[in-house]
């Protein structure tokens, strides 16, 4: 019982009764004009269907009618907001004008049904409770309403018991009806199978943007504080002024790199037109190297061909697996000597990073680093392989310049 009243505590239920009734005026004003010639309002309602700023109208008006939602709110499916999009799985109804015939066609198709529904509704939705008010004057002895489109015969008693009935016919008709105009709405006036496809690219775009994003973080901020605790941790341990001061300035460094680091990143999100040129590239290794070496690590860097002419995508993304690969020994491995192998030759880009195992190796899937590192060279064509080689943990990044 409580779940058949449910719907009529909900405001959209009202709402599309309100919709349907919305769709009976352009009828009931043309038969004031010529009631002979009913047919004329159909054609011309069905030519406005093809204006195409009429889906923009009734789009507007089924979203806030029939699905409830307050002006002003965007629809998910323009949005770009993946999480909405979830939230409201397939209840789309698009407020853009029609961009093709088929969708000027399926205008015109939802404008001819919800004025044959709600003409209807709104005929019942008279004489159902003129109905009602029959029977009870007929129980008394009273005389109906010549109007109404059902008759009452006679007068008894026993028509006192037939008042619920046309009551009851009305509450499930504006159920019924709100919710079958509501599937239509959502069938005729939702997207078409181009702005699907349209909105699906928007949203792959902004998750591998969101992606990207999240793994400059990852590395900028997880090298950073790698190499602070590293210093910290060999400050400590060593208790020599001179070597403190020492490492008190290579925290600082690196934590002054990793703010314009973190400035750079927080301004893509702020300004996502902002080009990626001030990223930094293997031209600026040499930073890196450093940082390396001040945290006590022993690096022997070797660079071959010109790194200037690496391309500036190629050229950030080896930026960024170099520094996960550096903060992967600081992290796992210590203060261990580390081999750097930087090539460009044969339109290829290599990296190579070498360190000697300490303890057992990882496995080749663990750390989300590492898989940041394979979806970096996945994303250009490329390849990487991690893992134990020769008594070494190996970092092997292939990048076509192409």
């Amino acid at each position: 019982m409580v779940r058949m009243l449910r719907p009529f505590t909900r405001a959209v239920t009202y709402t599309r009764w309100l919709h349907l009734f919305i769709a009976a005026v352009w009828p009931t004003v043309w038969s004031f004009v010529d009631s002979s010639r009913m047919y004329v309002a159909v054609v011309l309602l069905a030519l406005a269907g093809l204006v195409p700023a009429m889906r923009t109208g009734e789009g507007i008006q089924a979203s806030v009618l029939l699905l409830g939602r307050r002006p002003g709110v965007e629809d998910p499916l323009h949005t770009g907001d993946p999480g909405k999009e979830e939230g409201a799985g397939r209840r789309e109804i698009v407020t853009t004008p029609a961009t093709g015939w088929a969708d000027r066609g399926r205008t015109v198709v939802w404008l001819q049904c919800r004025l044959a529904i709600g003409c209807v509704v709104s005929f019942l939705s008279v004489h159902l409770p003129l109905l009602a008010t029959d029977l009870a004057a007929t129980a008394r002895g009273g005389t109906p309403d010549p109007s109404t489109f059902v008759r009452v015969p006679g007068q008894h008693w026993w028509h006192a018991l037939l008042v619920p009935l046309p009551v009851l016919l009305l509450a499930g008709l504006v159920v019924g009806a709100g919710g079958l105009i509501t599937v239509l709405a959502l069938r005729l006036l939702g997207p078409s199978p181009a702005e699907r496809l349209a909105a699906l690219e928007t949203r792959t775009e902004q998750l591998l943007e969101r992606t990207r994003i999240a793994r400059e973080l990852h590395d900028t901020i997880g090298h950073a504080l790698t190499v602070a605790v590293v210093q910290a941790g060999a400050a400590r341990a060593a208790g020599d002024p001179a070597f403190t001061d020492r490492a008190l300035e290579a925290i600082e460094e690196t934590g002054r790199t990793a703010l314009e680091d973190l400035d750079r990143v927080l301004g893509i999100l702020r300004e996502p037109a902002r080009p990626v040129s001030s990223r930094p590239t293997l031209v600026d290794a040499d930073r890196l190297l450093e940082s390396a070496r001040s945290s006590g690590v022993k690096v022997d860097a070797e660079v071959a061909g010109p790194l200037d002419t690496v391309p500036g995508p190629v050229s950030r993304e080896g930026y960024r697996i170099l520094q996960e690969s550096l903060t992967n020994v600081l992290r796992h491995a210590g203060q261990v000597p580390v081999r750097v192998g930087v090539r460009v030759a044969d339109g290829t880009l290599l990296l190579e990073i070498r360190n000697p195992l300490a303890g057992k190796a990882p496995g080749p899937g663990r750390g989300s680093g590492l898989r940041g590192v394979r979806e970096r060279a996945a994303l250009l064509g490329g390849r990487a392989r991690t893992g134990p080689h020769g008594g070494d943990w190996r970092v092997r990044v292939e990048l076509p310049l192409g």
